[in-house]
């Protein structure tokens, strides 16, 4: 989970639905496709959520406040309250919304509002830790985002994505030794640039700066 920028430029075929009039099964292929298109531009091909690679058929448009009527149907074709979500029904957008138990969204970190690395360290094995020096509610808002979303879950699936880079990480740091901060910050701008597009980016990203 890392921060995304949302583009102000908002999906025009939203506004052809209307919350009380239309549902979301009504939205149509074609719009959806442009949706997705307007995500792909925020969040790449990964999950908003885990950063796992979204598949063509394991992939979902996500509400990030709950569309139910009882909950926030008025948030249904909200841009802002849209992200794309991968289909496991273990975490994430599946999870949050049929397994979760009750929650306050406000709880939960938005990804293009704040920095969820601000929040949470991923480090080797797969965990996800929460940083020290958090205020009390922060660090409830972490231990709920991890709790909602379930993302410890994937623990294995980012320990695979990130076992080579840890030797990547030893030889960083024989750098530092052996030349220097400059050169060091060059290496690893040089390796953070090469892996910004892979999934579980920011599980490999505290790997090698570890």
């Amino acid at each position: 989970m890392h921060k995304l920028n949302r583009s102000q430029v908002i999906p025009s075929c939203l506004s052809k639905y209307l919350h009380g009039r239309d549902n979301w099964e009504k939205v149509t292929s074609a719009d959806r496709s442009e949706i997705w298109q307007h995500l792909a531009q925020m969040q790449g091909n990964f999950c908003a959520y885990c950063e796992r690679e979204l598949k063509q058929d394991y992939k979902h448009i996500e509400h990030f406040r709950q569309k139910a009527s009882h909950i926030y149907p008025q948030g249904t074709f909200q841009w802002g309250n849209l992200f794309g979500s991968c289909n496991t029904q273990n975490s994430c957008g599946k999870y949050k919304d049929k397994n979760a138990s009750p929650y306050n969204y406000s709880d939960l970190i938005k990804p293009d509002i704040e920095d969820p690395e601000h929040f949470f360290l991923f480090v080797s094995g797969g965990t996800i830790s929460i940083r020290t020096g958090l205020t009390d509610l922060d660090y409830h808002r972490a231990q709920e985002t991890l709790r909602i979303f379930n993302l410890d879950s994937l623990r294995q699936a980012r320990k695979s994505a990130t076992t080579g880079y840890r030797q990547t990480q030893e030889y960083l740091n024989e750098v530092l030794s052996d030349f220097g901060e400059k050169e060091y910050k060059l290496e690893l701008q040089k390796e953070l640039d090469a892996t910004k597009n892979l999934p579980f980016a920011t599980a490999i990203k505290h790997t090698l700066m570890l």
